[in-house]
This record gives structure tokens, sequence and C-alpha cells, in this order.
């Protein structure tokens, strides 16, 4: 039996499209196909069908008068994406590292896409950090979460509109499903500054999120502190709020958002 991940789990002909991308993006110029082959030694005709294939892609595009293969358009936008998350997450490192000392539980850090979340960041604890199903890459539905919820409190009507319009699906028990009250919540959300999830997302952890908001009020991200719903008692619950929304206040400010 094969282990989880092993080779027999990887596609063949994607990792060598992706080999013929890396080459092409790392050259700092545009190169030939016959300089492709030569250097990733491929059959000439699989180099030019994967070449063909990324350029139809626009991960990379081809100049047909000197026959020549360079970065394309796709390829730059994911780049431009990827420095601009390394950027926000430079600036909510130190926040988030004040927060788990402070609170000694995990600090998570999110966008928005769609209708999920996509964790970007995520600090834990050097003691009794949650084993939670949340890390770094993964999506999990905004409605169900403290930083999705922190997100749609502050979108656009319109964005707010498709969220709340979307399907929510049950995740647990506890997962609100019913768009009016979902919308209910937010309002709610939106006056007080953050959101608090208990059992929603995962049985037994209770999550608090604020928004990140950019020089246009629009929330470009989220931060939330997840624990056990058994040590977020009450008090310690409007503690952790409040300095949650300091914290992303901070963040906030030095994106461009006004400060307070």
């Amino acid at each position: 039996m094969s282990k989880a991940g092993g080779d027999d789990y990887i596609v063949q002909p994607v990792m060598k499209a992706l080999q013929v991308l890396d080459y092409v993006a790392r050259q700092g110029h545009d190169v030939s196909l016959t300089e492709t082959v030569h250097e990733l030694k491929l059959p000439k005709t699989t180099v030019f069908r994967y070449l063909q294939t990324l350029s139809a892609a626009q991960f990379i595009e081809h100049d047909l008068k000197r026959d020549r293969y360079g970065v394309g358009r796709r390829f730059r936008d994911l780049a431009r994406v990827d420095q601009g998350l390394q950027g926000l997450r430079d600036i909510a490192q130190p926040e988030m590292q004040r927060l788990v000392d402070t609170f000694h539980e995990t600090v998570n850090l999110a966008v928005l896409s769609q209708s999920e979340v996509v964790y970007i960041d995520m600090l834990e604890p050097v003691v009794r950090a949650v084993k939670a199903q949340a890390r770094i890459g993964r999506r999990h539905p905004a409605h169900s979460t403290s930083l999705g919820k922190a997100m749609m409190a502050f979108l656009p009507e319109a964005d707010a509109l498709v969220m709340r319009e979307r399907a929510l699906p049950q995740i647990t028990i506890k997962t609100l499903t019913d768009a009016d009250k979902l919308r209910r919540q937010v309002d709610d959300v939106r006056r007080r500054g953050y959101a608090i999830e208990v059992g929603e997302n995962e049985d037994g952890v209770m999550c608090i999120g604020v928004p990140i908001l950019d020089g246009t009020g629009y929330p470009v991200a989220a931060m939330s502190l997840s624990a056990p719903e058994r040590r977020m008692k009450p008090e310690l619950t409007i503690v952790a709020a409040d300095a949650l929304k300091v914290a992303a206040k901070r963040i906030s400010t030095h994106l461009g958002a006004a400060a307070a």
C-alpha cells in the first residue's frame, strides 16, 4: 500500500509542465524551445506542448515573431498576490505574536476568497496549542468562521449581498445556515467590531475574529484568536476581543486606514 503523499499521487505531466514554467520564470529573459529542451532534458514535442498549453493559459507569453517564451500575465498576477500577502504577513506577525504571548492561544490570519476564508498565517503558543483543523492554506466556509463573519460585516453592500445569497452548508450541528439570521449576526458584528463563533466550524472550539481594513475601509483580511470553548470565560472573551480590535487597528493603519 502506498503512503499518503507519496510518488503514487504525483501527476507526472503536471509535474513536467511545472518544470517548464519554473525554468522559463527563472531565466529573467525570454527563452527558445531549443534552450528549454536542452536544459530540462525532455523530448522536444513534450516541451512544445507544455509551452503551448501554458501560453494558452497565459502563464507564459509566446512571442510569435521571435519564437521565444517569457513569463505571462497570469504568472505575474500570482506573483503580485503573493508579494501582497507576504507584506500583510510581515505587518501582522508582530501583533499576532503579542496576542499569543498575552493569551497563550492560537492566532490566525486569513483572507476572503469568494465564499471561503483562506488561512495565510498562524501562530501557536509553545504550550496548550489547540489541535484545530485550520492550517495555513486551508479553506473554510466564511459563514461558519469568525474570520469570515468579521470580513463579511465590512464588505460593500453588493459583495455582502452575493455572500448572503450563497448556500450555507452545515459544518457542525451549531453552524448558522439561515441567511436572515446570518445577516442579523453580521450587522451585530459591524456595530461591535468583532465576531464570535462557538463550535460552528469545529466542535468545542471558540474563535473571536476582527477585520483588517485597507485605506478604503475594505476588509482585506481578518485575524482571530482560537481556543477551547471551556477556556474562554465571558470576562476573558471581552478582554481578548478588545485586544484583537486594537491589534487589527494597528495593522489597518499600516495598510493605510485612517487612525481613530
